[in-house]
């Protein structure tokens, strides 16, 4: 790879990187694209896909991984929770305190190693509600 391919990688994932740290709406790669591609008309779909996951695998971002739904994005690495609205797909930050399920002894893991769990929370968002009721 020349150096002018390896920058411009290197950049547009900066940008995809800042974009997404700036949201709060978990957003599939889609919906990243049409942000990041204001500021780099010349991106495509498929190299944002890639960035995301090389992101998400070296731990940079999270790749939320929701039954039945496209892969969405989240910026905030720290340990949290996420709620989704059956209604319109929305997915927030779950603020909620929840124990931690990997505090358990060993013996009642029966010899697993657990490397993280996935726990899912779905409902309907307050828009939705609100739109129900009038």
């Amino acid at each position: 790879m020349n150096q002018r391919v390896k920058h411009r990688n290197t950049r547009q994932r900066q940008i995809i990187l800042d974009e997404l740290s700036k949201l709060k709406t978990h957003p599939s790669a889609a919906d990243l694209y049409e942000i990041v591609r204001k500021k780099v008309p010349s991106i495509s779909l498929g190299t944002v896909y890639r960035n995301l996951e090389f992101l998400s695998e070296s731990g940079k971002i999270k790749k939320l991984t929701l039954t039945g739904e496209q892969a969405r994005f989240d910026g905030d690495i720290s340990k949290h929770f996420h709620v989704r609205c059956d209604a319109c797909g929305r997915v927030d930050d779950f603020e909620h305190e929840i124990g931690d399920p990997l505090a358990e002894s060993p013996e009642k893991l029966r010899g697993y190693k657990i490397n993280g769990c996935r726990m899912e929370f779905y409902g309907i968002c307050p828009d939705c509600q609100k739109k129900a009721r009038g």
